[in-house]
């Protein structure tokens, strides 16, 4: 399934050797994965018995590098870091120093990567571009259901590792498993009802919301006059009651008739219809300006293209997000375009768009 070569999987002495070489250690799952068969012929795998060591050598900097990439052109500074000097140059090397003590991650495909943990197992795949990272997979094992059966697991992980955490867990990052990292779009009753619609279908296929955004929805939908009995209720509610946010949500959507206007999960793929209505609404998302691209893309990679079976007509798009997740990719400006302008002609055709 990984649609690779697979080659002879590397002996114990060919993985101390690449660890040796490259001043790395493989997780515990990961040398068991390489030990079974390793996959090559692909940009896309690392190949560590023929590989170019240049290459192979830029893969596994290039974590470190996106993060300083980051501190110098976007302003990125980890909190737990001191305070940061004035000059970049100078800014630039204590941030250099401080990620020399970051556990190291180690490609597995692509821009996917797992901490280099030695004898540890279990730790979530991350997908990393720059301080855009995000969990793609629980484990290992979850990650490859995901990224080449569009199979994974509806349990939520955490990243488990040192320095990393804090994109995914803190405030840098962003989780697939999340509800999509938007700003509020509606300017009208109709659009604010829409986006309560589209809140109930993410929680439909197993997304997770924050009180927050619940009420936050509650609260567009009510300054457009959108009016029920339990929207005021649950547009003011304060940080103390925000355990009760999913409930008057549910009741929400209740008054507005909106659960019987849900699909329902009658094929062989979970939550089909539900799927490309969402990915209909994170396009325009997109190009409305509500959604980065690359986050949007992302999202629509996981929830979208993976999830729904690979359909080919969703293929370029995920190619465009690939070329932007590409670390070659970030000296050049036109990455983001090129995603919006894909979503852009999606949404011109047919819905869903045919094969």
């Amino acid at each position: 399934m990984l649609r690779a070569e697979i080659g002879p999987g590397l002996g114990e002495r060919e993985l101390d050797a690449v660890e040796a070489r490259f001043g790395f250690t493989f997780s515990a799952d990961h040398r068991v994965f390489l030990a079974a068969g390793l996959p090559h012929g692909s940009r896309h795998w690392p190949d560590w018995r023929n590989g170019d060591p240049q290459d192979l050598a830029g893969r596994l900097s290039q974590p470190i590098e996106g993060v300083l990439f980051d501190v110098e052109h976007n302003n990125f500074w980890h909190p737990s870091w001191p305070p940061r000097p004035p000059e970049t140059s100078h800014a630039l090397q204590v941030a250099r120093s401080r990620l020399a003590t970051a556990p190291k991650l180690v490609p597995v495909y692509s821009h996917r990567y797992l901490p280099g943990t030695a004898g540890e197992s279990g730790h979530p795949v991350l997908s990393v571009h720059q301080t855009d990272i995000i969990i793609y997979g629980n484990h290992l094992a979850d990650y490859l259901r995901h990224e080449f059966t569009g199979r994974a697991s509806r349990l939520t992980a955490r990243a488990s590792v040192g320095f990393w955490s804090y994109f995914v867990d803190g405030a840098a990052g962003t989780d697939v498993t999340a509800p999509t990292p938007h700003t509020p779009y509606a300017v009208t009753a109709q659009e604010a009802v829409e986006y309560l619609r589209m809140l109930a279908l993410e929680r439909l296929i197993g997304r997770q919301h924050h009180p927050h955004q619940l009420i936050e929805a509650g609260l567009t939908a009510l300054l457009l006059d959108v009016e029920t009995d339990s929207l005021p209720l649950l547009a003011g509610l304060s940080r103390t009651e925000h355990d009760r946010a999913e409930t008057l949500f549910d009741h929400v959507l209740t008054e507005l008739a909106l659960p019987e206007s849900l699909p329902g999960d009658d094929t062989d793929i979970p939550w089909e219809a539900a799927r490309w209505e969402l990915v209909r609404w994170w396009l325009r998302l997109i190009v409305n300006g509500s959604l980065a691209p690359g986050a949007g893309g992302d999202v629509i990679t996981y929830e979208g293209w993976s999830a729904l079976g690979r359909p080919q007509s969703l293929q370029p798009l995920v190619d465009k997000v690939d070329a932007y997740n590409d670390w070659e990719a970030t000296q050049h400006g036109t990455r983001e375009q090129a995603i919006v302008t894909e979503a852009e002609r999606l949404l011109a055709g047919p819905w869903p768009p045919p094969e």
